[in-house]
């Protein structure tokens, strides 16, 4: 097993505070900058790499966290710690998959983390639980100023931060908010969501961004556009569409709940007793499990079961967690009775 402590409940996005958060699992902003005096990510040698590496961390350790956070060097990982930590939020598989000096940098809280060398040098997250997309803002505005005065980003008057890849080039800013939508996808709503929010530049994606499926019912929405516009205006684009989709969403379950009460309890209860029952049970289907009953818990329907706890669920049941939770290396079978083992214990 890795260098990694298993560290127990997942961080602060997953307690199920702030606003809306009925719905809006969490928000968060990320920033990709760059070095000036060094090549970008796809170009850049391997000294290079390691050097450009080692100034980022060495700024990010010592003005950032300090004695609060650890650094992570994905090279020092196993596999396991690397899903781990993919789980968590807190790396990309974009990361896990690049070469030569990588790693990461975060607080205890995980509110805050900051990849070094994914695709570019620097990509900085902050994250909060709920609909707090001003309050993430501040902290990554607070942090991006910190990391200013300590590193030269390559900036151009006319365009704006450089980055690698030319969709981010400008602001280099993707805000994005994720969205527990049982409701709409229950009554096959949903599509409705996708087509509204593509004709205004947002983008859905699933639970681990770019590139991954919806599981669990969540959706993240996120801008598209970095270039041309400014960061409130990316803010204030996504702050119009998402509580049209929390009101969409919500005026559906009470539909539920009105017209449907006992097809939406049996389907909630039945979730609930086979989470509660199960002795082998995979991913994807406890998350499937894990929505309805998260939806029972929002609506008043479950009682006794706090939300934070089925949010941690959903993070701690992935594979990685599992796997790090029983210090070894567990095939399929063991981990989907591992996973119904544990469910079973905290649900008791």
């Amino acid at each position: 097993m890795g260098p990694i402590e298993f560290g127990g409940q997942g961080g602060q996005w997953l307690r199920g505070d702030g606003a809306d958060s009925d719905i809006v699992m969490s928000c968060r902003i990320r920033l990709a900058r760059n070095l000036r005096n060094y090549p970008f990510m796809p170009q850049i040698e391997a000294d290079a790499a390691k050097e450009a590496a080692d100034l980022v961390k060495s700024k990010v350790m010592g003005s950032l966290f300090n004695e609060d956070g650890q650094y992570l060097s994905v090279n020092d990982l196993d596999d396991i710690d690397r899903m781990y930590l993919i789980e968590r939020h807190l790396i990309s598989r974009e990361l896990v998959n690049g070469e030569g000096e990588r790693g990461v940098a975060f607080g205890e809280s995980e509110i805050t983390a900051v990849m070094i060398n994914e695709e570019d040098h620097v990509r900085l997250q902050v994250i909060f639980s709920g609909m707090e997309l001003d309050r993430a803002w501040g902290e990554a505005q607070r942090v991006d100023g910190i990391l200013e005065k300590e590193l030269n980003f390559a900036f151009s008057s006319q365009f704006g931060y450089l980055t690698a890849c030319p969709t981010n080039v400008g602001t280099g800013m993707r805000a994005s908010v994720m969205l527990h939508l049982p409701a709409l996808v229950m009554t096959k709503q949903i599509e409705k969501v996708f087509q509204a929010v593509s004709k205004i530049n947002l983008a859905v994606r699933g639970l681990y961004g770019e590139g991954t499926q919806a599981s669990g019912d969540f959706y993240q929405i996120s801008n598209q556009v970095t270039l041309g516009v400014s960061e409130a205006s990316i803010l204030d684009n996504i702050k119009r569409v998402v509580p049209r989709i929390i009101q969409y969403e919500r005026n559906v379950r009470e539909h539920l709940i009105t017209e449907n009460r006992n097809s939406l309890e049996d389907k909630v209860y039945r979730a609930y007793g086979i989470l509660r029952n199960a002795r082998i049970i995979d991913t994807e289907e406890t998350m499937n499990l894990l929505s309805a009953v998260r939806l029972g818990v929002n609506s008043g329907l479950v009682e006794g079961l706090e939300v934070e706890e089925v949010n941690r669920l959903f993070v701690l049941t992935q594979p990685g967690h599992l796997q790090k939770r029983e210090r070894r290396t567990l095939d399929p079978e063991e981990r989907d009775i591992a996973r119904a083992k544990f469910i079973r214990t905290r649900l008791a």
